[in-house]
Protein backbone atom coordinates (compact mmCIF):
# COMPACT_ATOMS: atom_id res chain seq x y z
CA UNK A 1 0.00 0.00 0.00
CA UNK A 2 2.82 2.64 0.71
CA UNK A 3 4.38 1.78 -2.35
CA UNK A 4 0.76 2.47 -4.53
CA UNK A 5 0.42 5.28 -2.30
CA UNK A 6 3.50 6.58 -3.94
CA UNK A 7 2.83 5.33 -7.16
CA UNK A 8 -0.90 7.54 -7.31
CA UNK A 9 1.30 10.25 -6.44
CA UNK A 10 3.27 10.32 -9.45
CA UNK A 11 6.13 9.67 -7.43
CA UNK A 12 6.91 5.50 -6.74
CA UNK A 13 10.12 4.16 -5.39
CA UNK A 14 10.98 0.83 -5.54
CA UNK A 15 13.82 -1.67 -4.68
CA UNK A 16 17.22 -0.87 -6.00
CA UNK A 17 20.81 -2.39 -5.52
CA UNK A 18 22.95 -0.37 -8.11
CA UNK A 19 25.70 2.41 -6.40
CA UNK A 20 24.68 5.44 -4.48
CA UNK A 21 23.77 7.96 -7.47
CA UNK A 22 20.63 9.32 -9.05
CA UNK A 23 22.53 10.31 -12.23
CA UNK A 24 23.57 7.84 -14.98
CA UNK A 25 25.22 8.50 -18.33
CA UNK A 26 23.55 6.38 -21.72
CA UNK A 27 26.73 5.82 -24.23
CA UNK A 28 27.42 3.28 -26.86
CA UNK A 29 25.41 1.63 -29.25
CA UNK A 30 25.78 4.10 -32.01
CA UNK A 31 25.21 7.27 -30.08
CA UNK A 32 27.48 9.87 -31.19
CA UNK A 33 26.91 11.68 -27.62
CA UNK A 34 26.19 10.66 -24.34
CA UNK A 35 22.65 11.04 -23.08
CA UNK A 36 21.94 10.81 -19.50
CA UNK A 37 19.21 10.12 -16.61
CA UNK A 38 18.14 11.28 -13.83
CA UNK A 39 16.01 9.51 -10.79
CA UNK A 40 13.84 12.04 -9.21
CA UNK A 41 11.05 12.21 -6.52
CA UNK A 42 7.76 14.27 -6.13
CA UNK A 43 8.75 15.48 -2.40
CA UNK A 44 12.42 16.55 -3.24
CA UNK A 45 13.24 20.18 -3.56
CA UNK A 46 14.73 21.62 -6.97
CA UNK A 47 17.66 22.29 -4.94
CA UNK A 48 18.55 19.73 -3.82
CA UNK A 49 19.85 19.14 -7.79
CA UNK A 50 23.14 21.48 -6.72
CA UNK A 51 24.44 18.03 -4.81
CA UNK A 52 24.17 15.53 -7.11
CA UNK A 53 27.57 15.27 -8.37
CA UNK A 54 27.92 15.78 -12.35
CA UNK A 55 24.56 17.42 -12.71
CA UNK A 56 25.32 20.83 -14.29
CA UNK A 57 28.05 19.19 -16.36
CA UNK A 58 25.28 16.79 -17.88
CA UNK A 59 22.80 19.27 -18.18
CA UNK A 60 25.35 21.16 -20.35
CA UNK A 61 26.22 18.58 -22.53
CA UNK A 62 22.58 17.70 -23.68
CA UNK A 63 20.35 19.72 -26.12
CA UNK A 64 16.69 18.86 -24.96
CA UNK A 65 15.15 17.22 -21.68
CA UNK A 66 12.70 14.43 -22.15
CA UNK A 67 10.95 13.50 -18.66
CA UNK A 68 7.66 11.32 -17.56
CA UNK A 69 5.58 14.17 -19.41
CA UNK A 70 5.66 17.72 -20.33
CA UNK A 71 5.18 19.69 -16.88
CA UNK A 72 3.47 22.37 -18.88
CA UNK A 73 1.17 20.81 -20.71
CA UNK A 74 -0.96 19.57 -16.89
CA UNK A 75 -1.95 23.30 -17.14
CA UNK A 76 -3.83 23.26 -20.96
CA UNK A 77 -7.25 23.38 -20.53
CA UNK A 78 -7.83 20.81 -22.74
CA UNK A 79 -5.16 18.57 -20.81
CA UNK A 80 -6.95 19.91 -17.34
CA UNK A 81 -10.51 18.92 -18.55
CA UNK A 82 -9.01 15.56 -19.03
CA UNK A 83 -6.93 14.87 -15.60
CA UNK A 84 -10.44 16.38 -13.73
CA UNK A 85 -12.35 13.86 -15.85
CA UNK A 86 -9.99 11.11 -15.01
CA UNK A 87 -10.22 12.12 -11.38
CA UNK A 88 -13.90 12.30 -11.20
CA UNK A 89 -16.13 9.26 -10.57
CA UNK A 90 -19.51 9.56 -12.46
CA UNK A 91 -22.55 12.51 -11.81
CA UNK A 92 -24.63 11.78 -9.07
CA UNK A 93 -21.86 9.71 -6.95
CA UNK A 94 -19.97 10.85 -4.33
CA UNK A 95 -17.12 8.89 -1.53
CA UNK A 96 -19.81 9.34 0.80
CA UNK A 97 -22.06 7.19 -1.05
CA UNK A 98 -19.32 4.49 -1.43
CA UNK A 99 -18.45 4.12 2.41
CA UNK A 100 -19.88 2.66 5.56
CA UNK A 101 -20.27 4.90 8.63
CA UNK A 102 -17.51 3.66 10.00
CA UNK A 103 -15.16 4.39 7.10
CA UNK A 104 -16.84 7.59 6.55
CA UNK A 105 -15.77 8.45 10.07
CA UNK A 106 -12.47 7.71 10.08
CA UNK A 107 -12.20 9.80 6.35
CA UNK A 108 -13.32 12.17 8.16
CA UNK A 109 -11.26 12.56 10.71
CA UNK A 110 -8.21 12.65 8.34
CA UNK A 111 -9.56 14.89 6.76
CA UNK A 112 -10.22 17.32 9.48
CA UNK A 113 -6.85 17.05 10.75
CA UNK A 114 -5.31 18.09 7.45
CA UNK A 115 -8.32 20.69 6.59
CA UNK A 116 -9.41 21.52 10.12
CA UNK A 117 -12.93 20.31 8.05
CA UNK A 118 -14.38 17.37 7.07
CA UNK A 119 -16.98 16.47 4.35
CA UNK A 120 -19.84 17.76 6.38
CA UNK A 121 -18.62 21.13 5.22
CA UNK A 122 -20.17 21.87 2.07
CA UNK A 123 -17.02 23.04 0.79
CA UNK A 124 -14.89 20.10 1.40
CA UNK A 125 -17.64 17.94 -0.09
CA UNK A 126 -18.04 19.80 -3.35
CA UNK A 127 -14.49 19.90 -3.72
CA UNK A 128 -13.42 16.53 -2.94
CA UNK A 129 -16.58 14.55 -2.39
CA UNK A 130 -16.87 13.65 -6.13
CA UNK A 131 -13.13 12.67 -6.77
CA UNK A 132 -12.28 8.85 -7.10
CA UNK A 133 -11.04 7.12 -4.37
CA UNK A 134 -7.51 7.05 -6.12
CA UNK A 135 -7.40 10.84 -6.81
CA UNK A 136 -9.01 11.78 -3.34
CA UNK A 137 -5.84 9.55 -2.02
CA UNK A 138 -3.39 11.36 -3.96
CA UNK A 139 -4.59 14.59 -2.07
CA UNK A 140 -4.56 13.38 1.00
CA UNK A 141 -0.89 11.95 0.36
CA UNK A 142 0.34 15.35 -0.01
CA UNK A 143 -1.83 17.34 2.45
CA UNK A 144 -0.32 14.62 5.05
CA UNK A 145 3.35 15.24 4.18
CA UNK A 146 2.36 18.96 3.53
CA UNK A 147 1.20 19.39 7.18
CA UNK A 148 4.57 18.07 8.63
CA UNK A 149 6.71 20.03 5.93
CA UNK A 150 4.84 23.43 5.56
CA UNK A 151 7.68 25.18 3.56
CA UNK A 152 7.70 22.41 1.02
CA UNK A 153 6.60 23.65 -2.23
CA UNK A 154 5.22 20.96 -4.42
CA UNK A 155 5.72 23.55 -8.00
CA UNK A 156 9.09 23.30 -6.39
CA UNK A 157 9.91 19.79 -7.19
CA UNK A 158 12.62 18.04 -9.51
CA UNK A 159 10.84 17.53 -12.31
CA UNK A 160 9.22 20.71 -12.95
CA UNK A 161 12.55 22.61 -12.49
CA UNK A 162 14.50 20.88 -14.92
CA UNK A 163 12.01 21.12 -17.28
CA UNK A 164 12.13 24.59 -16.40
CA UNK A 165 15.97 25.01 -16.42
CA UNK A 166 15.86 23.84 -20.41
CA UNK A 167 13.52 26.14 -21.20
CA UNK A 168 15.81 28.88 -19.76
CA UNK A 169 18.87 27.79 -21.59
CA UNK A 170 16.75 27.16 -24.91
CA UNK A 171 16.96 23.18 -24.99
CA UNK A 172 13.83 21.47 -26.24
CA UNK A 173 11.54 19.81 -23.61
CA UNK A 174 9.38 16.18 -24.41
CA UNK A 175 7.55 13.80 -22.54
CA UNK A 176 7.67 9.63 -22.61
CA UNK A 177 4.10 9.98 -22.45
CA UNK A 178 0.47 12.61 -22.26
CA UNK A 179 -0.82 13.65 -20.22
CA UNK A 180 -3.76 11.51 -21.34
CA UNK A 181 -2.09 8.15 -20.81
CA UNK A 182 -0.52 9.35 -17.32
CA UNK A 183 -3.69 10.10 -16.14
CA UNK A 184 -5.29 7.05 -17.30
CA UNK A 185 -2.43 4.95 -15.61
CA UNK A 186 -2.65 6.69 -12.47
CA UNK A 187 -6.31 7.64 -12.21
CA UNK A 188 -7.79 4.57 -14.21
CA UNK A 189 -5.44 1.92 -14.16
CA UNK A 190 -7.32 0.04 -11.01
CA UNK A 191 -11.35 -0.59 -10.54
CA UNK A 192 -13.03 1.75 -8.39
CA UNK A 193 -13.59 -0.83 -5.81
CA UNK A 194 -9.37 -1.33 -5.48
CA UNK A 195 -9.17 2.39 -5.27
CA UNK A 196 -11.31 2.27 -2.10
CA UNK A 197 -9.46 -0.65 -0.34
CA UNK A 198 -6.23 1.62 -0.91
CA UNK A 199 -7.58 5.05 0.45
CA UNK A 200 -8.44 3.09 3.23
CA UNK A 201 -5.45 1.23 3.98
CA UNK A 202 -4.21 5.14 3.84
CA UNK A 203 -6.74 5.74 6.38
CA UNK A 204 -5.88 3.00 8.41
CA UNK A 205 -2.22 3.27 8.21
CA UNK A 206 -1.80 7.24 8.31
CA UNK A 207 1.14 7.10 10.47
CA UNK A 208 3.13 4.49 8.75
CA UNK A 209 2.51 5.82 5.92
CA UNK A 210 4.23 9.14 7.14
CA UNK A 211 7.54 7.65 8.70
CA UNK A 212 7.94 5.58 5.48
CA UNK A 213 7.53 8.99 3.31
CA UNK A 214 10.13 10.31 6.18
CA UNK A 215 12.28 8.00 5.48
CA UNK A 216 11.80 7.72 1.79
CA UNK A 217 12.76 11.29 1.52
CA UNK A 218 16.13 11.32 3.90
CA UNK A 219 17.04 8.15 1.69
CA UNK A 220 17.09 10.11 -1.82
CA UNK A 221 18.33 13.29 -0.05
CA UNK A 222 21.32 11.23 1.24
CA UNK A 223 21.39 8.90 -2.44
CA UNK A 224 21.35 5.97 -0.05
CA UNK A 225 19.61 3.49 -2.31
CA UNK A 226 20.09 0.58 0.05
CA UNK A 227 18.19 2.33 2.33
CA UNK A 228 15.42 3.16 -0.58
CA UNK A 229 15.62 -0.71 -1.27
CA UNK A 230 15.41 -1.85 2.16
CA UNK A 231 11.71 0.86 2.68
CA UNK A 232 10.57 -0.52 -1.22
CA UNK A 233 11.16 -4.01 -0.03
CA UNK A 234 8.83 -3.35 3.04
CA UNK A 235 5.31 -5.05 3.44
CA UNK A 236 2.51 -5.12 5.49
CA UNK A 237 1.37 -8.54 3.80
CA UNK A 238 -2.30 -7.60 3.18
CA UNK A 239 -4.33 -6.20 0.57
CA UNK A 240 -2.65 -3.11 1.31
CA UNK A 241 0.60 -4.08 -0.37
CA UNK A 242 0.37 -3.82 -4.41
CA UNK A 243 0.25 -6.57 -6.60
CA UNK A 244 2.72 -8.28 -9.46
CA UNK A 245 -0.01 -6.93 -11.80
CA UNK A 246 -0.64 -2.81 -10.56
CA UNK A 247 3.60 -3.02 -10.73
CA UNK A 248 3.20 -4.18 -14.22
CA UNK A 249 0.64 -1.48 -15.23
CA UNK A 250 2.24 1.28 -12.98
CA UNK A 251 5.94 0.93 -13.52
CA UNK A 252 6.99 -1.85 -15.70
CA UNK A 253 5.06 -1.82 -18.18
CA UNK A 254 6.23 1.95 -18.40
CA UNK A 255 9.49 0.78 -18.77
CA UNK A 256 9.05 -1.37 -21.41
CA UNK A 257 7.16 1.67 -23.60
CA UNK A 258 9.50 3.86 -22.62
CA UNK A 259 12.85 1.70 -23.80
CA UNK A 260 10.80 1.62 -27.08
CA UNK A 261 10.80 5.48 -27.33
CA UNK A 262 14.27 6.38 -25.95
CA UNK A 263 16.57 5.07 -28.80
CA UNK A 264 15.44 7.48 -31.03
CA UNK A 265 14.92 10.45 -28.94
CA UNK A 266 18.98 9.88 -28.05
CA UNK A 267 19.99 8.99 -31.28
CA UNK A 268 18.44 12.66 -32.97
CA UNK A 269 19.62 14.79 -29.79
CA UNK A 270 21.50 14.07 -26.64
CA UNK A 271 18.89 13.78 -24.25
CA UNK A 272 18.39 14.54 -20.63
CA UNK A 273 15.82 12.25 -19.16
CA UNK A 274 14.50 12.73 -15.86
CA UNK A 275 11.92 10.55 -14.96
CA UNK A 276 11.00 9.06 -10.94
CA UNK A 277 13.92 6.39 -9.35
CA UNK A 278 11.45 3.51 -9.27
CA UNK A 279 11.55 3.40 -12.85
CA UNK A 280 15.15 2.96 -13.27
CA UNK A 281 15.64 -0.04 -10.93
CA UNK A 282 15.76 -3.48 -10.59
CA UNK A 283 15.99 -6.34 -13.38
CA UNK A 284 13.02 -4.63 -14.95
CA UNK A 285 14.27 -1.05 -14.03
CA UNK A 286 15.49 1.32 -17.42
CA UNK A 287 19.22 1.17 -16.11
CA UNK A 288 18.72 -2.44 -16.94
CA UNK A 289 16.78 -2.69 -20.10
CA UNK A 290 19.26 -0.24 -21.25
CA UNK A 291 22.42 -2.56 -20.72
CA UNK A 292 20.43 -5.14 -21.92
CA UNK A 293 19.38 -2.79 -25.44
CA UNK A 294 23.12 -2.98 -25.86
CA UNK A 295 23.91 0.78 -24.13
CA UNK A 296 26.90 1.54 -21.29
CA UNK A 297 25.13 2.48 -18.47
CA UNK A 298 27.29 4.20 -15.51
CA UNK A 299 27.03 6.13 -12.52
CA UNK A 300 28.19 9.99 -13.42
CA UNK A 301 30.41 10.97 -10.53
Amino acid sequence: MKRLTIIFASLAIMAVQVQAQLLYSISGNGLQKPSYVLGTYHFASSSFLNEIPGFQNAFQQTQQVCGELVMDDMMKPENVQKLQLAMMMPEGTTIQDMLDEEQMKALNDITKQLLGADFSNPLVGQQLGRLTPGALLTQLTSLLYLKKNPTFNLSDGVDTYVQTLAKQNNKGVMGLETVEQQAKCLFQSATIERQKQLLLCFVKHQDYEMQITDELVKAYYDKDLDAIERLGDMKLNDECDATDEEDNTLIYGRNADWLTKMPAIMKEKPTFFAVGCGHLMGEKGLLNLLKEAGYDVNPVE
